[in-house]
Order: structure tokens, then C-alpha cells, then sequence
């Protein structure tokens, strides 16, 4: 009982969703001693949904596992090819399976992020005093993934919000690191495994929002925030990471081979948008400007590459997604030296 109480401690000091997801797995796994806990969250748009193994700690490993985020959908299992997984999303009940080993499935059902399973192997079914303890420990977990929410997610648009840009930045730009080490350490081989692409910094603003504001009103405005971030969603994979900055401001943090994929990405969603009617203000259209992120980025410098690719948008006829790597090639930016040493935090 103590290890679960330590277990529980450590698991509502973490302020990180992977870090939370792994904390729980460890918890279970130290309480129960199963063959395995895994969470297994659905991802993907409708119709090509994958089950995604966010966390997997298996018997006689010291630490977990998971599917990398930026993992390739075709690699990971159907929803049909883990029924008893959809079973228990769809009717949110405990399943547990006879015989040995058992396997037994936890619903999972937070957020728009989070709906999955918590899956443990044991070698005999569960007692029903085992599944209480851990459906107890399950709501304590998904009541602190929704404050995390709370914390972290914009109250209009339910996308990330900005406070939460710079940690994000940082996990990434490290990830970029250690994939861009371990292909060069790794044998030919082995290193068709590795997640492909780089990343890459996206702002996206409405164009002439402000008259939408001053004819229409600012509920007419908040609607037309909601919906542009719901066509974000639909426009994005489920590993790219959606922010709204404030007013008509949004940004992305995605990962693509290439600055021709990361172009033809957004100007889906330009041309999308410029395609939707928003109720009663008709028409938008947004300014796109992009870079990718660099070995040694701070957020505030490859914040402000994207920033100028977006200002020269909106000067030069709005409605368009620019580059800064090709306006730099192209003589319409200029190449300026990076201030090294120096910090802005958002």
C-alpha cells in the first residue's frame, strides 16, 4: 500500500502527458506484478483509426515502452484487429477474458486525445476487488489528465494554448536529436524503423479578422474561431500539434519529409478554408507562413522565421501559404544572423 501511495504521488507531480501515461503503467504494474499494462489509445481520422500503444511495461523490463508519435498509421493495428480493445471503448464496461493468461481491458475516456484502453495480462482473471482498486486508481489518473486540460488547452478552441509551446518545442527538437543520432549510429538496416521527416513551425492567421469582429460581433468571431480550429483537425494527422496564440493567431508543430509534404499540407487547409462558409460571415481566408525547425532552435528564432514568412503573406495578397526557406532562395527575405545566447520566452 505504500509503494501505491508513493506510486500516486509521483504520478500527480508530473505536469507531461507521456510522462503521466508512463507513471500509471509503472503504478499498475508495481501494484499487480502482471505479464503486461499497456494504454492503447485510438488515432487517426475516421474510417483509418489505429490503435497506438501510448505505454507498455511488460514483465522483467525496468522501463516502459511505446509506439513513437510520429509513427506511420500503416504500422499500427486496426480497430478490428483488437475487438475486445473497441468493445470496451464502445460500451465504456470492464471486460476481462477466463483462463490463463487473462487479459482484462479498462476503458479510457477523457478528452478529444484520449479515448483507449488500459490492457493487463495477468496469469489468472482479476478479483473484483482488484478491478475496483484499479478503476480507482484510473479515476484519479483521468481527473489529473483533466486538469491538465484545463491548464493547457484554449477554453474557445479546445487546441493547445500557448504556455504550453516551449516545453512541446523542446521535446521535440530533442526527439530530432537523439532519431538524428541514432541514424547515424545505427546499422543501414535498422534505420528504416526510425520515425521519417523533421519538424517544422506553422503560423496561421485570418486574414482582415478584425472587420469580421467589428461587423458581425465577437460572438460571430469566437464561432469563426471554432470552426477554423475544427477545420485545423480535420486538415492535420493526429500527431501534429495544434496551438491557438490569442485573437486570430494559431500555430502548428508538425512533422513532414520535406518542405514540399509541409506545403502541400497547409495549403490543404488554405484551400479548404477559403472553400467553407462560415454562418453568416460567409467567407475566409488565412496567411500561412512556415520554416523548419533547425538543430539548435530556440523557439523565439524558429518563431520568428515562420512570423516573417506569414508578415510577407499578409503584404504581399494574403490568402497564401509562404515558406521562409524559399523566400530566403528566392531574394525576397534576407538571411539574418541568428543571436546566439540569447533567450525569449513566450
Amino acid at each position: 500500500m505504500t509503494q501505491l501511495v508513493d506510486n500516486l504521488a509521483d504520478l500527480t507531480a508530473l505536469r507531461d502527458r507521456d510522462a503521466l501515461d508512463i507513471a500509471l503503467v509503472s503504478a499498475v504494474h508495481d501494484m499487480l506484478q502482471p505479464n503486461s499494462t499497456a494504454i492503447c489509445r485510438v488515432v487517426g481520422d475516421a474510417g483509418s483509426e489505429r490503435w497506438r500503444t501510448c505505454a507498455q511495461l511488460l514483465q522483467g523490463q525496468s522501463q516502459p515502452t511505446c509506439d513513437s508519435a510520429w509513427a506511420d498509421l500503416d504500422s499500427l493495428p486496426t480497430l478490428s484487429d483488437k475487438p475486445l480493445r473497441q468493445q470496451a471503448t464502445k460500451t465504456h464496461q470492464i471486460l476481462q477474458t477466463e483462463g490463463a493468461p487473462s487479459l482484462t481491458l479498462f476503458p479510457l475516456k477523457g478528452n478529444l486525445d484520449s479515448i483507449g484502453v488500459l490492457e493487463i495480462t495477468t496469469e489468472q482473471p482479476l478479483t473484483a476487488e482488484l478491478k475496483r482498486l484499479v478503476s480507482g486508481v484510473l479515476r484519479l489518473y483521468l481527473n489529473f489528465q483533466a486538469l491538465l486540460d484545463y491548464g493547457e488547452r484554449d477554453a474557445l478552441t479546445e487546441l493547445l494554448n500557448r504556455k504550453t509551446f516551449d516545453g512541446a518545442f523542446l521535446k521535440a527538437t530533442l526527439e530530432q536529436n537523439r532519431a538524428d543520432l541514432a541514424e547515424e549510429q545505427a546499422p543501414e538496416d535498422r534505420r528504416s524503423h526510425a520515425p521519417a521527416g523533421t519538424y517544422w513551425l506553422v503560423m496561421i492567421d485570418i486574414d482582415h479578422f478584425k472587420h469580421v469582429n467589428d461587423n458581425f460581433g465577437h460572438l460571430i468571431g469566437d464561432e469563426v474561431l471554432l470552426l477554423l480550429a475544427r477545420l485545423m483537425r480535420s486538415c492535420f494527422r493526429f500527431h501534429d500539434q495544434l496551438y491557438r496564440f490569442g485573437g486570430e493567431e494559431f500555430v502548428v508543430l508538425m512533422r513532414c519529409n520535406g518542405e514540399d509534404e509541409a506545403a502541400a499540407v497547409l495549403e490543404r487547409l488554405r484551400a479548404t478554408t477559403e472553400a467553407y462558409q462560415f454562418p453568416q460571415v460567409g467567407t475566409i481566408t488565412i496567411s500561412i507562413g512556415f520554416s523548419e525547425v533547425k538543430t539548435g532552435d530556440t523557439p523565439s528564432a524558429a518563431f520568428e522565421r515562420a512570423d516573417k514568412a506569414v508578415y510577407h503573406a499578409k503584404g504581399h495578397g494574403r490568402n497564401q501559404v509562404c515558406s521562409h526557406a524559399a523566400l530566403i532562395a528566392s531574394g525576397d527575405l534576407v538571411e539574418q544572423a541568428a543571436n546566439v545566447g540569447d533567450m525569449e520566452l513566450f
